[in-house]
C-alpha cells in the first residue's frame, strides 16, 4: 500500500516474520511496510481503513480490539511463499514476552538464517532454511548452529555442508513433529 511505513518491517502487522521470507530475503520485497515493493495486503488495507490514518493506528493485528477478526479465520492452513503456520503463535509469544524481546529473537533468527544461507546454501536449501528458523524454537537452531560448526571440516564442499545442515534441521524439525514444508492451497480445477 502507497505511503504505509513501519519503524521495524521485519515483523509484520499480522504476525508474520517477514526477516525470515525468501522474497525478502531475495530483495523482492522489503517487509511489511517497508516501502517501494511493498504488496499489497488486506491486513494493511483494514488497518488503515479502520484507523483513518496512513500507518493504520494499530502497530499489530493483536491490539485491535477485534483481534482475532475474520481475516484470521483459517489463516494458519495454507501458506504463501512464507509459512503462515505460527503466524498465531507468534502473537501469544509476543503477548508473553514483549515486542522487544520477541525482535531480538527474530534478530537472531534471521541472524542464523544468514549463517544458514551464506555458508551452507548449496543452491537449493533457501525455502528448507526458512522454513527452518519460522517453525523452530530459538534453542534449537542455536543447538543446529553449534553441532554444524562443530562437524564443519574444512575440504567439505558446500554439497556436503548443505547435506549435513539439511539433515540436522529435519532431524530436529521430525523429533518435534514439524513439518519443514509449506502447505500450499490446492489448486481449483
Amino acid at each position: 500500500m502507497k505511503d504505509y511505513n513501519r519503524e521495524y518491517p521485519l515483523f509484520s502487522l499480522c504476525g508474520l516474520n517477514c526477516g525470515l521470507c525468501p522474497m525478502h530475503i531475495g530483495g523482492y520485497c522489503p517487509g511489511c511496510g517497508g516501502g517501494e515493493g511493498h504488496q499489497s495486503c488486506g491486513f494493511i488495507r483494514c488497518a488503515v481503513h479502520r484507523s483513518g490514518e496512513p500507518n493504520g493506528g494499530v502497530e499489530y493485528c493483536h491490539m485491535c480490539d477485534e483481534y482475532p477478526c475474520e481475516r484470521y479465520a483459517g489463516v494458519t492452513e495454507y501458506d504463501s511463499f512464507i509459512t503462515h503456520q505460527n503466524q498465531l503463535r507468534n502473537f501469544e509469544r509476543v503477548k508473553a514476552m514483549g515486542i522487544d524481546a520477541y525482535r531480538a529473537e527474530l534478530d537472531e533468527r534471521i541472524g542464523i538464517l544468514r549463517q544458514l544461507l551464506d555458508g551452507y546454501n548449496d543452491g537449493r536449501r533457501k525455502n528448507l532454511f526458512c522454513l527452518a528458523a519460522n517453525l523452530l524454537d530459538i534453542e534449537d537452531l542455536c543447538a543446529v548452529m553449534e553441532q554444524l560448526h562443530a562437524e564443519d571440516e574444512p575440504g567439505q564442499s558446500l554439497k556436503e555442508k548443505a547435506a549435513l545442515a539439511a539433515g540436522l534441521l529435519s532431524t530436529t524439525a521430525k523429533r518435534r513433529d514439524i513439518v519443514l514444508k509449506l502447505n500450499k492451497k490446492p489448486r481449483q480445477k
